[in-house]
């Protein structure tokens, strides 16, 4: 057996191995800890809900910004994602809160604008910062979506309902022939 094929074979084993200990590690994991993250998950949205009842979307923000200057690793960063997202939602409208917001398909605006959202709320980038205004461009991105889908109201076009059938055509008349 030429010497490329066996180490082929050693390289091909080995990812083998390494995938199934993936896949065993994961389902233990999932196992182990599903119920406990899916569980501080519902509790993450109920709070973010009840903040943002009480308040408005920049209060959500101005909350969601002194969190993200509090947490103290990867779980409590993205548990404040959850809380923003679940905040902004509950809340009051600010108005022009969204305005300047860069979609999600403006890559090179969004990245400009992220980092200069954390720059001017003294975010440092280790903090995630850039992961906490995403939340506020999505969330900018379904307000944007709703108020073009509501844009027709009051127009008379409901995309519910077809549009009325034209008005029938006159019968076509046929010259006589005389005999």
């Amino acid at each position: 057996m030429p010497t490329w094929l066996k180490v082929t074979l050693l390289v091909v084993g080995l990812l083998v191995v390494l995938l199934v200990a993936t896949v065993i590690a994961g389902v233990y994991a999932v196992r182990r800890y599903g119920p406990e993250l899916v569980e501080a998950g519902k509790q993450t949205v109920a709070e973010g809900e009840e903040y943002g009842r009480g308040t408005d979307n920049e209060g959500c923000l101005n909350e969601a910004v002194a969190r993200q200057a509090r947490a103290e690793g990867f779980r409590d960063m993205i548990k404040n994602n959850i809380f923003t997202r679940a905040c902004l939602e509950a809340s009051r409208p600010t108005p022009g809160f969204c305005d300047g917001v860069p979609r999600a398909v403006e890559f090179m605006k969004a990245i400009a604008w992220q980092a200069q959202q954390c720059k001017h709320y003294g975010l440092p980038p280790e903090k995630q910062c850039s992961q906490l205004f995403q939340q506020v461009q999505q969330f900018c991105e379904t307000r944007h979506m709703v108020r073009d889908e509501n844009a027709n109201e009051g127009t008379g076009v409901d995309e519910g309902e077809p549009p009325p059938p034209p008005p029938p055509l006159p019968a076509p008349t046929r010259p006589s022939r005389a005999r």
